[in-house]
């Protein structure tokens, strides 16, 4: 697994470099995200006695004990209350609660997306929904539309079978989108409920681990085509590991979704970096001297190779670290959480340089390159009342 000869990138319009700096203005601008995530908390010492108490008698149990500790994940949200979580009442009823609670909780998070980027729901060109941990068809997109007072003439773009990398993805279908159509904006929205996929007959150690690593949560960002503050878009690449697709799947039965970890994974940044440092090369950047990191966290090895390989200060992926020490893995959320920590943070000076990646199934890494934009953002010139009406919509589904 040497360096990989070439990454799929997408410069912004097609233009070289020299003209796409020009045209910098005119970028597509990755606002605050907004991120929610359920009441009721796991505690890592909760895992672990669980673990203790259902699989006593498990030959590899001090393994997987060790495991779970070592992920450094000290509190997870879910959707349920533990007790709910543990029962497997079938697929149906499961994916049932799925549908719910996204209907229940999505739309609050969209609206405060939107506010933060001060555009309303007439003023949004594509929804990118994605989602690894339910199933809804039509999407959930479908919903929104109806429900919260987008336009009918809103594209939708569903992806679902990317796992945690899907949200880097969305960040790059935005980016994409809005380069196509410059005068346009991108709302990108996560949901994943992992606790659903508890399967309480997998006992492999791989299964174990992924029960106390993944947590639930909901986030929404806008890409602006134009104005706004955030990471200004300028490249985006993915790269797939050879011969890697078994390494992360789910195996799909009449009782769900089983995740399956190979216990190669935590060894893939080791081909990935290179990956990362093509795309910034070809971007004139160094992969090794920019201003700012947001990466999925998929676990404390991830976030470590990812410091040796790229020769990045671990400091650099406090964000991600933090995502995960707070809210554990919640898969395709975790970049935006983490972009969002940052704008916690205060932000860094316009023109500072960055990386946003995810990483999944595959193995997959979706990347992005951009820089700190702090701009004047105008309301909304579209007329409507769709604001009004998307806040009475997220009012009337929080009371059902």
């Amino acid at each position: 697994m040497g360096t990989p000869e070439k990454v799929q990138h997408f410069p912004a319009g097609g233009r070289k470099p020299s003209a796409r700096r020009k045209q910098a203005r005119f970028m597509a601008t990755l606002c605050r995200p907004s991120v929610s995530v359920p009441e009721h908390v796991i505690t890592m010492e909760e895992t672990l006695e669980l673990a203790r108490r259902r699989h006593t008698d498990h030959p590899q149990l001090p393994l997987a004990l060790r495991l779970i500790e070592n992920t450094g994940v000290r509190t997870r949200h879910i959707v349920q209350p533990i007790e709910k979580t543990l029962e497997h009442p079938g697929f149906e009823d499961r994916n049932r609660v799925y549908e719910r609670e996204a209907k229940s909780r999505v739309p609050a998070v969209i609206q405060r997306a939107l506010d933060d980027a001060e555009l309303l729901t007439t003023d949004i060109d594509v929804i990118i929904y994605v989602s690894c941990t339910g199933f809804m068809m039509p999407s959930l997109t479908a919903w929104l539309i109806n429900e919260m007072g987008f336009d009918s003439t809103t594209r939708q773009i569903p992806i679902a079978q990317l796992g945690c990398a899907a949200g880097g993805a969305a960040i790059n279908r935005a980016h994409d989108f809005c380069t196509a159509y410059p005068e346009a904006n991108a709302l990108i929205v996560a949901c994943e409920f992992c606790s659903l996929c508890y399967q309480p007959t997998d006992i492999g150690v791989g299964s174990l681990l992924s029960n106390g690593l993944f947590g639930d949560g909901i986030a929404a960002a806008v890409v602006r085509g134009r104005g706004g503050t955030g990471v200004r878009l300028e490249r985006n690449g993915s790269y797939l590991i050879p011969k890697t697709e078994e390494w992360i799947m789910y195996d799909v039965k009449a009782t769900g979704f089983h995740f399956l970890l190979d216990k190669r994974v935590p060894a893939t940044m080791e081909p990935l970096a290179p990956a990362l440092k093509s795309l910034a090369g070809e971007h004139g950047w160094d992969a090794a001297d920019l201003d700012f990191y947001i990466v999925h966290a998929g676990g404390p090895r991830i976030l470590d190779d990812l410091s040796k390989f790229l020769q990045v200060d671990p400091y650099a992926f406090r964000f991600s670290r933090a995502t995960l020490t707070e809210y554990g893995n919640i898969a395709s959320a975790v970049v935006l959480d983490a972009l969002r920590r940052l704008f916690d943070e205060g932000g860094v000076e316009a023109g500072a340089r960055g990386l946003l990646a995810g990483f999944g199934p595959g193995i997959t890494a979706e990347m992005s390159l951009g820089c700190w934009q702090t701009a004047d953002v105008r309301p909304s010139v579209r007329q409507g009342m769709t604001r009004d009406v998307s806040r009475d919509a997220t009012r009337s589904v929080r009371q059902t």
